[in-house]
């Protein structure tokens, strides 16, 4: 199992510290040959108009909707997120449209409104989660296939569409590696559903 972490921009080496705290193997992407070798995909943070328009220049989007629409999982973390969603409130802004929520970027606050939240999430078990939160979008639509797994002041901050996760803050930056393992565990089951048909 190879773990991919989108390296255009944003939070790239924090992923694969992380992934490799968890025993997992992981490569940075940059290329559509370094998108052929990964079984999954994380989008870091970092700036959504920027990365799509260097998606765009190194001939990285239409593989990443394939392969996401063929099964391959994907997770996008904060800007990730936005990048994945279906739209973005406001802006006519490009997306991959793999997730199908609405999101509102920067819905918490600029640079100076970041924080720590300690956040209930279900499906990790009954210990909050350090959710450290960074100019982070939330969502403000979600469609009827996507379970979301934690809110904040009644928005959506994560969410999963069968093999798409999001997460609207940053658990690459913090010690606890359970939405990775959450992940690593999507990926392992998506694996052996693929072995299995």
């Amino acid at each position: 199992m190879l773990i991919g972490v989108l390296a255009l921009q944003g939070d790239v080496v924090e992923h694969l510290n992380a992934l490799e705290r968890c025993d997992a193997t992981a490569i940075p992407v940059k290329t559509p040959a370094d998108l052929a070798r990964v079984d999954a995909l994380i989008l870091p943070g970092g700036e959504s108009t920027t990365v799509m328009k260097l998606l765009e220049r190194f001939g990285l989007g239409r593989p990443i909707v394939e392969r996401t629409r063929a099964g391959m999982p994907l997770w996008g973390t904060c800007m990730g997120m936005i990048v994945a969603a279906h739209d973005v409130v406001g802006l006519d802004q490009p997306t991959l449209g793999l997730i199908d929520i609405t999101v509102r970027r920067n819905a918490f606050g600029r640079q100076n409104d970041s924080a720590l939240v300690e956040l209930a999430i279900p499906a990790l078990g009954s210990m909050p989660f350090p959710a450290i939160f960074i100019r982070a979008p939330w969502i403000e639509r979600h469609g009827r296939k996507v379970e979301l797994l934690a809110e904040r002041e009644g928005h959506g901050v994560m969410a999963r569409e069968g093999n798409v996760l999001a997460t609207s803050f940053h658990p690459e930056l913090g010690s606890d590696a359970r939405i990775h393992r959450y992940f690593l565990e999507i990926v392992s089951q998506q694996g052996k559903a693929s072995t299995a048909a």
